[in-house]
């Protein structure tokens, strides 16, 4: 029998927020504020189409997605898929080597 590989952690915002309170002499609470506060910045410029550059992590854009037709995998049926817009993200060189 093959084993299961262990899942991979999450880390949550609140993961992030205690890992970053404690070197930058804040409360948990304040960095978590602060990571909220970021995450919806980050949610306003990409609902106005802005792209948005980390440095050192990557790009985040919104792209569209055109309409298409589909197949439901069940009974084979073509069924039409609707345009979405959807969040992508480029990480940089740098990170990608990292990992």
């Amino acid at each position: 029998m093959a084993k299961k590989a262990a899942a991979p952690a999450t880390i949550t915002l609140k993961h992030l927020a205690a890992a970053l309170a404690e070197p930058h002499e804040l409360s948990k609470k304040a960095a978590e504020a602060f990571l909220t506060d970021m995450v919806d910045t980050i949610t306003g410029h990409l609902k106005k189409g802005d792209r948005i550059r980390i440095v050192g992590l990557g790009i985040l854009q919104v792209r569209k997605r055109a309409a298409r037709m589909g197949r439901n995998p069940a009974t084979g049926e073509p069924l039409p898929i609707k345009a979405s817009k959807k969040v992508t993200f480029r990480p940089v060189k740098e990170l990608k080597e990292a990992i």
